[in-house]
């Protein structure tokens, strides 16, 4: 018999499979994926990248533009102000020396440089440590001068450089005692214009807090640090009870840390009457 090659079955007419180039592709039919349209176009199928449209690139610069030339400008000020802040503390330390050196020799203090960003103002049993933080930040709406009507006038008004003064025990530092706490005394807040709002404990000589009328100046540098030294030097430290130290780890041993160790008490926040929730957030 002779062989014969059958024919593939022809599909019925209703069942006719239609060519790729038929199939329906009409925008969301299937899943996209790829650039997010952003003036109203269809975006991308998968695995087809277009082109980023213009208005995002226009919202790429005006970010560049306005927030981080504002940011740029605001930590040159910040800088400039922590050189000033320097500065004044150098020249302060001279006069109190001057001053408590032929009333009592051992009475020291120093200035104590650390970096761009830090330096330490050391005074009988305290240490007042001064830092300018490297972030520029802002706060939520309703905290400290962001409803103010000078605030809202510029959005650039919104965003701030940080400087923090910390009063640790001068002990704390020299023996290595990591365990021993630090308390934030004053932080000072400076923002495009060199404008300034401060907040802080309670011993500080707080101005009257509208941005609108601080401006930065060497005296107002001044006032804040001496404002720190007396808040620092009129609260004494608090022995704790004797039950609370009847016991001591090996590792307290190991570290040095002592016992007995006092811990000041009487720093009180200000800002507690108006905020009484812990609004920070930043990264120290």
């Amino acid at each position: 018999m002779p062989h014969t090659t059958s024919s593939p079955a022809t599909p019925p007419a209703d069942h006719q499979v239609a060519p790729p180039e038929a199939a329906d592709h009409t925008p969301g039919t299937e899943a996209t994926a790829g650039a997010t349209a952003t003036n109203n176009l269809p975006t991308a199928a998968p695995g087809s990248p277009t082109e980023a449209p213009a208005d995002r690139l226009d919202q790429i610069f005006d970010g560049l533009q306005q927030k981080s030339i504002a940011k740029q400008a605001i930590f040159r000020n910040t800088r400039a102000a922590f050189d000033t802040l320097r500065r004044v503390s150098q020249e302060l330390v001279v006069e109190l020396s001057r001053k408590i050196t032929p009333v009592d020799s051992n009475v020291l203090i120093e200035y104590r440089p650390v970096n761009d960003m830090e330096f330490h103002i050391k005074f009988s049993g305290d240490l007042l440590v001064f830092v300018m933080h490297s972030n520029i930040v802002t706060f939520p709406d309703d905290y400290g001068p962001m409803p103010s009507k000078y605030v809202e006038q510029d959005f650039r008004r919104r965003f701030f450089g940080h400087i923090m003064a910390y009063n640790f025990m001068a002990d704390s530092i020299k023996y290595q005692r990591l365990n021993d706490p630090g308390y934030l005394v004053g932080r000072l807040l400076i923002n495009i214009e060199n404008h300034y709002y401060l907040e802080g404990v309670q011993q500080l000589e707080l101005p009257d807090n509208d941005m609108a009328d601080n401006l930065l100046t060497p005296d107002m540098m001044r006032l804040f640090v001496e404002s720190a030294m007396i808040a620092a030097v009129n609260n004494d430290l608090i022995a704790p009870p004797m039950q609370d130290i009847q016991k001591i780890t090996v590792k307290q041993k190991v570290e040095n840390q002592q016992v007995s160790r006092g811990s000041k008490v009487g720093f009180s926040f200000s800002s507690e009457q108006h905020h009484p929730l812990n609004i920070d957030g930043l990264p120290y």
